[in-house]
């Protein structure tokens, strides 16, 4: 521990030694040296420090220093470099290098207000890039992987490139032996700046580097492989956090970030969307419109893209500029619709927005308009969704029977009740589904009467999960009956599963 090895006093010791491990800092202890007025042994720490094999210790003495004289950071930097003496200037060099780039800057910029003797100091640590260039780029392959990154970005600051070309640069110097020290190198970059890999060397790649950039490919294709296993967890947390990893491959992972797009959770369909953004250099408002607009895309693709917009709060304008789009099929457009409750805006504003939707020409518009009524609730919203329940389109008034369940609307009980004689299956299924939520002990009866009689299978399961909800004695026989009769095996299922809700153990 390099603490151990500068600070020569026991009680010093036993003060800021400890500190390397609570903070996980290898130049904590350093920093605690700079408080206050240190004494002689503190003093003497310090000046050791300077010799320090890691360049944090070195800086991180640098900067105590800079905090006990008063002095700014880059000051004291400068003043070091400037007057070391030639047996030091490689490590001194190498120190100012790395502090600038840390600061996101090049040693010029960094140095550039430090006093008297910033520029002497500046053109001694560029006098030394090749050594400085051949230091970073041995640690670039260092044995420790947390390393690599932060070597190639300092590099890269100090040189004035990207870290791609710097890395491919390097690599044109060493063997494939040492492919997968790069490869992760440049990965724990694109972690750090929330980039990625594929989109990195795409930027970069010219006609002489295919031959490197076929090699780094090679290894990332291999850890790919080892990701697509978490593709199929079955735990939602580790399908995310797999394809949180796929992100920083960008293009390279299209296929999986596209497959991901259809996972059952939408957090994790959230964020292959946004890694797809990101490898193709869009914003996710940007990927979203072009995705929705492929005349080849799916429905299913388009609302999963909808859907991934709507989750941003500032999601009206893209949304409603689809809304618009006559050239747009109607479900697409009315899905977009629908998203707009997501979005912010106040009740009344938002049905204001809403409205021209509310009497578009298609049904399947009108309906995603009527969706959206939903959050944020308004006395104009309630009005529209019961003059929706009169719709002529089997859709809009399914859409209202599902605010009016959502919102638990009891005073549509009896119009719920009413539309289970629809002659369309979706109405009849949206109302037992509404009546489970807003049903009272006299709606057993009609929904007894659907489970017994309808036609669709799924009418049939709506009611009998309404009737597991509402229970009583007639739901619980109308349950038996559909438990032994019923020809449909997911409504006996569901009829099983009311019963045993009611307390009931069927054979």
């Amino acid at each position: 521990m390099s603490c151990q090895r500068h600070v020569q006093d026991l009680a010093l010791r036993a003060r800021v030694c400890q500190l390397c491990v609570t903070t996980g800092r290898p130049d904590a202890w350093v920093l605690e040296l700079g408080k206050g007025t240190p004494g002689l042994p503190a003093q003497m720490a310090l000046r050791s420090a300077l010799t320090d094999p890691d360049w944090r210790v070195r800086w991180g003495a640098l900067r105590a220093q800079a905090k006990v004289r008063g002095l700014i950071e880059p000051r004291v930097l400068a003043d070091w470099v400037a007057e070391a003496p030639a047996r030091d200037e490689g490590l001194v060099c190498l120190t100012a290098a790395r502090a600038a780039a840390e600061a996101g800057r090049s040693t010029a910029s960094f140095l550039k207000d430090a006093g008297a003797k910033g520029g002497t100091a500046a053109a001694r640590v560029w006098a030394r890039r090749d050594a400085i260039r051949e230091a970073l780029e041995l640690e670039v392959y260092a044995e420790e992987a947390t390393l690599r990154g932060e070597a190639l970005v300092h590099l890269a600051t100090f040189l004035g490139r990207s870290p791609a070309r710097v890395l491919l640069e390097a690599m044109s110097r060493r063997p494939e032996s040492g492919d997968e020290a790069a490869a992760s190198a440049l990965l724990r970059v694109a972690e750090k700046q929330g980039s990625s890999v594929g989109r990195m060397l795409v930027l970069e790649a010219k006609p002489p580097d295919q031959l490197l950039i076929n090699r780094l490919f090679a290894v990332y294709s291999r850890d790919l492989e080892k990701l697509q296993k978490g593709l199929t967890s079955l735990d939602s947390a580790e399908r995310r956090a797999t394809v949180q990893s796929l992100r920083s491959y960008g293009p390279l992972a299209q296929r999986e970030l596209e497959r991901a797009l259809g996972d059952t959770e939408a957090v994790v369909r959230q964020v292959a969307a946004r890694g797809l953004a990101e490898s193709e250099g869009l914003t996710l408002m940007e990927a979203a419109s072009r995705r929705v607009r492929m005349d080849e895309a799916s429905l299913a693709s388009r609302r999963v893209w909808l859907e991934v917009a709507a989750a941003d709060k500032a999601c009206e304008p893209f949304l409603l500029e689809v809304a618009n789009d006559p050239r747009l099929p109607a479900d697409v457009r009315g899905e977009a619709v629908a998203g707009l409750s997501e979005c912010d805006g106040a009740g009344k504003r938002r049905f204001q927005v809403l409205s021209p939707f509310l009497k578009d020409s298609q049904a399947l518009v009108r309906a995603g308009a009527v969706r959206a009524l939903a959050l944020p609730r308004s006395p104009e919203g309630d009005a529209a969704v019961t003059a929706a329940l009169g719709d002529s389109a089997p859709e809009v008034v399914a859409a209202a029977l599902g605010v009016v369940g959502q919102q638990r609307q009891t005073v549509q009980g009896e119009t719920a009740v009413a539309l289970l004689g629809s002659p369309h299956p979706a109405v009849r299924e949206a109302a037992a589904r509404a009546l489970e939520r807003i049903g009272r002990a006299q709606h057993v009866k009609p929904l007894a009467q659907t489970l017994q009689e309808d036609s669709v299978a799924s009418v049939r399961v709506a009611a009998a999960e309404a009737l597991g909800s509402l229970g009583g004695p007639f739901a619980a026989s109308a349950l038996s009956q559909a438990l032994a009769g019923d020809p449909d095996s997911h409504v006996q299922h569901v009829a099983r599963r009311g019963l045993e809700r009611l307390g009931f153990r069927p054979p």
